[in-house]
C-alpha cells in the first residue's frame, strides 16, 4: 500500500485514516517529517478557518492535541462501528478540543460587509479544535451509523458508506487490487 493519505471523506474519517495498515504494521503519516504539512496541503480547502501559515513542520509536542483528538475519535468510531456507547472520555476529550479553539464571530466590513469566523487559539490547538468540531458533527449526525470499514484484507481504511453497494475505501485503489487478485486465483485454477 501506498504511503499516501486517503482524502476525501469527512475530515474526522480522513483524520483516523492518517494511520494506514502496511506491511510491517499500522503506520503513522503524522510522523514522518512534512507529513502534517502534506496532509494539510491535501485537506487545506475544506479548512478555511484554521490558520495554516504557521503550522509546518511539526514535532511530537506540537502534534499532541491532533494525535489526541485523533485518537478520541478513533475510540468514538470503533464504538458507534460496533453499536456500542461512546465512552464519556471520549466525549470529554472532542469537547475539551473544541473549548480550547473558540470560535469568534466579528464583522468585516470590506467590500461587501461580511461575517467572518476566526479561531483564538494557537495553530495546533485551532486544528485540533476544527477537527474535533467536524468529528462531533459526523458523530451526531445521520451517516456515523453509515461508517464501514474496507473490506479489502489488508486496509483499515474507514468511510461513510452512503451508497449500500460500496465495500471499499476507495475502488481505484483496494477495489481493483481485489479484482485483480480474485482474477488470478480463478486464472490459477484452471
Amino acid at each position: 500500500m501506498d504511503l499516501v493519505p486517503f482524502v476525501g471523506e469527512s475530515l474526522a474519517l480522513d483524520l483516523v485514516n492518517t494511520r494506514p495498515l502496511t506491511a510491517s504494521g499500522r503506520v503513522d503519516l503524522f510522523a514522518a517529517d512534512g507529513g502534517l504539512a502534506h496532509w494539510l496541503a491535501l485537506e487545506g480547502p475544506r479548512m478555511s478557518d484554521v490558520a495554516f501559515a504557521s503550522i509546518g513542520a511539526a514535532d511530537a509536542d506540537d502534534l499532541a492535541p491532533v494525535l489526541a483528538v485523533r485518537s478520541h475519535v478513533a475510540s468514538a468510531i470503533a464504538h458507534v462501528m460496533d453499536r456500542q456507547p461512546v465512552p464519556a472520555a471520549d466525549i470529554e476529550g472532542l469537547n475539551a478540543a473544541m473549548e480550547a479553539a473558540p470560535v469568534v464571530r466579528r464583522l468585516d466590513w470590506t467590500d461587501p460587509p461580511r461575517l467572518v469566523s476566526e479561531r483564538t487559539a494557537e495553530p495546533m490547538v485551532q486544528l485540533a479544535g476544527f477537527l474535533a468540531e467536524d468529528a462531533a458533527a459526523l458523530l451526531a449526525g445521520g451517516d456515523a451509523r453509515l461508517i464501514r470499514k474496507c473490506e479489502a484484507e489488508d486496509c483499515v481504511m474507514l468511510f461513510v458508506g452512503s451508497n449500500a453497494r460500496r465495500r471499499w475505501c476507495s475502488a481505484a485503489r483496494c477495489g481493483n487490487r481485489v479484482r485483480v487478485s480474485r482474477y488470478y486465483q480463478r486464472s490459477k485454477t484452471f
